[in-house]
């Protein structure tokens, strides 16, 4: 083959790549989520922020903290903070077994881990299919919610969350 028509082959493809890009449906814009069971309902939150999900295993417990902060935990050398974000949000909690789930969230400069109860799985999520608004939903978790989807995913700000400042635990104890 030439390589003219090579260069005619390349630019008819070209052409029609463009059309078709035209023609796509600009609102149907998705992402990916990461999907985990809290208190009974199923939560999600965007993958982007999530460095990674590790098992609960061994923690150490620290006094003299709010009782949203599950403790510390030794991830491959780094210690992270886990919050129990049930606790945060005021749902019922069945306890912390070996069975829970941390996920790490990463905003670059802020590093920390969230309780879970389980891991559902990964999928994509289509911005349009999420209600903003719940009214069933008040107070500090309405605050950090994304919305929820048509089959009953809350979910949660993973960049609200890391940039709030009422997860940050800053204060001095006097014996």
């Amino acid at each position: 083959m030439e390589d003219s028509e090579k260069q005619k082959i390349l630019r008819e493809r070209a052409r029609k790549l463009a059309i078709e890009g035209k023609n796509e449906d600009t609102g149907n814009v998705k992402f990916e989520i990461v999907e985990f069971m809290l208190s009974g309902e199923r939560y999600g939150m965007e993958s982007t922020y999530i460095r990674e999900v590790y098992p609960l295993g061994d923690f150490t417990p620290i006094p003299c903290t709010p009782s949203f902060v599950l403790g510390v935990i030794n991830i491959r050398g780094q210690v992270l903070s886990i919050i129990d974000i049930g606790t945060f949000f005021d749902l019922p909690r069945q306890g912390v077994t070996d069975l829970n789930m941390v996920i790490v969230l990463s905003s670059g400069t802020l590093e920390f881990g969230i309780l879970a109860d389980d891991i559902l799985g990964v999928r994509m999520v289509a911005v349009q299919d999420i209600q903003e608004s719940l009214p069933t939903l008040t107070g500090i978790r309405a605050e950090y919610l994304k919305g929820v989807t048509n089959d009953r995913i809350t979910v949660l700000d993973a960049r609200k969350i890391l940039a709030g400042t009422k997860l940050i635990v800053h204060q001095e104890v006097t014996l």
